[in-house]
């Protein structure tokens, strides 16, 4: 018996268990791949809010030893400069997926996550008390509560009968990595189709490939020769394309669960929403709902809250990946060259003259500006606590370093020493100063506030004076009350 079993191994499978680890219950990973090692490099990176993420839990350093920094961000056409949104890094982070799994298997490792490997789910079982999850060898494994992280085709979210609504697929690409034997052409070809590209890797033998295909297709396993085919028909040439270590096919369908949560079920990442890569959204969206449920699920299994704050789940981010997934779909149509999408790029060109424009847009890719609905009052609440240089009785801190054990915070700006009572053991009041600017992506400068109360999750919960929640209800709400006895 375990706490919570978490199906899937990928970076939002890893990030929960990580997250559920530090609220002190015991997580395990089933995955269905053997060995650790993932094939071919995968996705390709991070944006700025995601970092943001990392470095709350004090490890974003890990990974961008091992990526290079971009200061841009592309709408259609449109190269977007981040370099003056108000965050601690301004930038994307380039680094394969292949290389991302292997930093977060370490940090789980150390936070003593169980994995275990080469057992494929099946299916399961769930009663008023738990979950009993069926393996491809007819074993169980039983826990309180089962997160799918099983990707787009999540097994979780079809035992679980929960909907995949969306929009079917209209194009379909190619990607792999493959040895060729001539050079191709540097650069990215856009045509009516889509986009196409070769890449030369790190190992300086290895090309990373990604084509659209002239018809839509959605068979699962494409082979060699379909590669071949399709570079033929936009290059004139496949290079001699050889010895794939891996291909794939994906495509732009966009689905999104009806619901992320059902009983003791819950969804992230890809078992949530799928939709094209464009704009580099999807490993950023899992760990942002990783985060999100991580610190509530284990408060709920802990007793601490009742199960009702695992609704709050859903409905915050619900919308914000419903949000992500159109900023996708819109991205998807200005990859085509024909001349009635050239018009609207060039028209959207136009509209992205102004700083704020640009600067909108460029938070809402790097996922900055995600405001959770906690209700009317102050610029902050709901939005991310920005990462300010403040003055401790233990000296400067950034806020970030404060959240490296997921543990909320009562930040008191007038050192007055509210006492957060029957939630001190949950929650750490600190006495700070800061006498810098308050400043929010698109928003602008905001007004100081006099405390704030912010989740494990980074997102403010509470601001004195900016709005009508009393502060214990809003303790009371969020981490539990006094004297719980509903489990």
């Amino acid at each position: 018996m375990t706490d919570v079993i978490v199906v899937g191994g990928g970076p939002a499978g890893m990030m929960l268990a990580g997250e559920l680890a530090l609220g002190g219950v015991d997580a395990t990973v089933v995955e269905r791949r053997a060995i650790s090692d993932l094939t071919g490099s995968r996705a390709g990176g991070f944006h700025s809010r995601t970092i943001e993420i990392l470095d709350q839990r004090g490890i974003a350093d890990r990974f961008l030893a091992e990526g290079q920094i971009a200061q841009t961000a592309r709408f259609g056409s449109s190269v977007l400069d981040i370099g003056g949104l108000p965050t601690r890094h301004p930038y994307g982070l380039a680094i394969w997926q292949n290389r991302i799994e292997p930093i977060l298997a370490g940090w789980i490792e150390q936070l003593g996550v169980h994995v275990v490997r080469g057992n494929q789910v099946t299916g399961f079982v769930q009663d008023e008390s738990g979950v009993d999850v069926v393996l491809d060898d007819g074993e169980t494994m039983r826990a309180t509560y089962v997160v799918g992280a099983d990707g787009g085709r999540s097994v979780i979210r079809k035992a679980a009968g929960i909907d995949f609504p969306g929009w079917e697929a209209t194009r379909s690409n190619l990607i792999a990595e493959v040895g060729l034997r001539q050079e191709p052409p540097p650069g990215i070809r856009q045509d009516e189709s889509g986009v196409h590209g070769l890449q030369l890797l790190p190992d300086g033998r290895t090309y990373r490939v990604v084509t659209t295909e002239r018809e839509l297709r959605t068979a699962a396993e494409p082979s060699l020769a379909d590669l071949s085919d399709a570079l033929v028909t936009v290059y004139g040439s496949d290079f001699g394309v050889h010895d794939p270590t891996w291909i794939s096919r994906f495509t732009d369908a966009t689905r999104q669960a009806a619901s992320y949560h059902s009983g003791r079920v819950l969804l992230v990442g890809d078992a949530a929403h799928i939709h094209y890569p464009a704009g580099g959204q999807g490993i950023g969206l899992a760990i942002q709902d990783a985060v999100n449920l991580g610190w509530k699920l284990a408060q709920v299994v802990s007793g601490i809250s009742p199960g009702s704050l695992l609704d709050t789940y859903h409905a915050e981010r619900h919308p914000a990946g419903a949000r992500a997934l159109r900023l996708s779909m819109a991205q998807t149509v200005l990859q085509r060259a024909d001349p009635r999408t050239a018009a609207l790029s060039e028209t959207i060109d136009d509209l992205l003259m102004t700083a704020s424009s640009r600067a909108q847009i460029a938070a809402r890719i790097h996922g900055l500006d995600v405001a959770y609905d906690l209700g009317d009052g102050h610029p902050l609440l709901g939005r991310r606590m920005p990462d300010l240089d403040l003055d401790t009785p233990a000296g400067p801190t950034p806020v970030y370093a404060l959240l490296h054990d997921a543990r909320p915070l009562l930040l008191d700006f007038g050192r007055r020493r509210i006492d957060v009572g029957p939630w001190r053991d949950r929650v750490r009041a600190i006495d700070v100063r800061f006498t810098g600017r308050w400043e929010l992506p698109v928003l602008g400068e905001v007004a100081s506030p006099s405390a704030v109360l912010v989740r494990p999750d980074g997102h403010v919960a509470w601001v004195e004076a900016g709005t009508t929640e009393p502060l214990t209800d809003a303790l009371t709400r969020w981490f539990g009350a006094e004297h719980l006895d509903e489990g």
